[in-house]
């Protein structure tokens, strides 16, 4: 009897918690649909996050697995004929992957953008094209998942344009995430909204801590990134970092991560964007379809360095300036060897390295200062095939300008 009466006993207080976790989680919810925004800030992310939310997808890749043979590339009629026995036996299946990231509403129309590394991996090399058996769909925050395929996308800036296979997939009433039409400042309210580790439509706030800052691997050219401090993990990429308004102020691409026990990178508090103005400089060519990359755009032709990073002594004693972008080799076939530019002819020893000296130093596009790779970058890559651009040059303590037509040649890396 004692053990029935003890039975009873739990039984009664297991549905007397549930009672009780029942009616806290009634009065949690009443609690939040009633609750009032207590300081200006709170007010402000609520609204942002009220009117913009729905416009962040989580974007996921699916690529199915497939055998490969490390001989594929050799022609079977070059194998020995015993090797050709082996063949079956050096198959290997390549397991599927999976992967997930963020992209946000960007026009009417319904065209999404994401970060062009979430995507890739589905693609066809250098391509938009699906690989065989890949997939990308993307999530709504209402639970609607659509297939899209990859409109457009760069490598350069490591964006991309999704569109909706069927148009009609677009939820009534989702609203388009506007460009900032201005430069950041330091210290100004952050939002990013995304889909880190698989929880969609995460918001974290910060401020911007930086701007202007470069970091190896986005892009293949160096991009001026927005650096916040609002916590941004893996699957936040693709994603939003908005400003007080709403309106974009980056597309969130990387983190300098801490990896914890599963060895997953995870936030420290140091994020990277694209900035906005990178991506309405290069909406146009998204939409326009295809995939651009060094090897597609228009340049110079030139690998380059900044003339700031060789030590004041050495510029110096070899009459360099103290900024500007020196060519250090002109590459074969290019619009600058067409144009009569020379590269580097030798070097010094800097720090018992040889590093090759410029014979000249690139000081201005059409007539604007550059003073960094990063500035020339920009001002060659806002222009296409054919189009011209005059350069001012020192060589030996004296300038000259020169006219080059820009074209499209085969790229090496750090080209411009």
């Amino acid at each position: 009897m004692l053990v029935l009466a003890r039975s009873l006993s739990l039984r009664w207080m297991a549905s007397a918690l549930l009672v009780v976790s029942m009616l806290a989680s009634a009065h949690a919810q009443r609690d939040a649909s009633s609750y009032v925004p207590r300081t200006d800030d709170e007010r402000n992310t609520i609204e942002v996050v009220e009117r913009f939310g729905d416009a962040v997808v989580a974007v996921n890749v699916v690529v199915q697995g497939r055998i490969t043979n490390p001989l594929d590339a050799i022609p079977e009629e070059q194998l020995p004929d015993f090797f050709r026995d082996f063949l079956p036996q050096l198959e290997q299946r390549i397991p599927q992957q999976q992967g997930s990231g963020s992209g946000f509403v960007v026009d009417a129309d319904g065209l999404i953008v994401t970060n062009y590394h979430v995507i890739s991996s589905a693609l066809q090399p250098r391509s938009v094209t699906l690989r065989e058996g890949a997939e990308i769909t993307v999530a709504f925050p209402g639970g609607e998942v659509a297939p899209v395929r990859v409109l457009g996308a760069t490598s350069l800036y490591d964006l991309a344009l999704l569109e909706l296979e069927e148009p009609g997939d677009l939820p009534d009433g989702t609203p388009v995430i506007p460009l900032a039409e201005y430069e950041p400042r330091v210290g100004q309210k952050a939002i990013a909204i995304g889909n880190p580790f698989g929880f969609e439509s995460t918001v974290t706030t910060g401020i911007v801590s930086a701007i202007g800052r470069t970091l190896q691997g986005v892009g293949e050219v160096s991009v001026p990134l927005v650096q916040t401090d609002a916590a941004i993990n893996p699957g936040n990429s693709g994603g939003p970092l908005l400003d007080a308004r709403g309106a974009l102020i980056g597309v969130n691409t990387a983190i300098i991560g801490n990896r914890g026990l599963t060895g997953q990178a995870g936030s420290l508090g140091i994020g990277f964007a694209v900035p906005a103005a990178t991506l309405a400089a290069t909406l146009d060519d998204l939409r326009a379809g295809g995939f651009v990359s060094v090897e597609t755009r228009a340049r110079l032709g030139v690998s380059v360095r900044d003339v700031a990073s060789y030590p004041e002594a050495i510029r110096k004693r070899l009459g360099l300036p103290d900024e500007g972008v020196a060519i250090i080799a002109v590459e074969a076939g290019g619009a600058a060897e067409a144009a009569g530019i020379e590269g580097s002819s030798f070097g010094v020893e800097i720090g018992g390295q040889v590093v090759p000296v410029p014979d000249e130093v690139i000081i201005a596009v059409d007539g604007e200062p550059v003073a960094t790779v990063q500035e020339l970058q920009r001002a060659v890559f806002a222009r296409g095939e054919g189009d011209v651009v005059t350069l001012t040059l020192v060589r030996d303590g004296s300038q000259r300008t020169v006219r080059v037509t820009l074209t499209v040649v085969p790229a090496d890396d750090e080209t411009n």
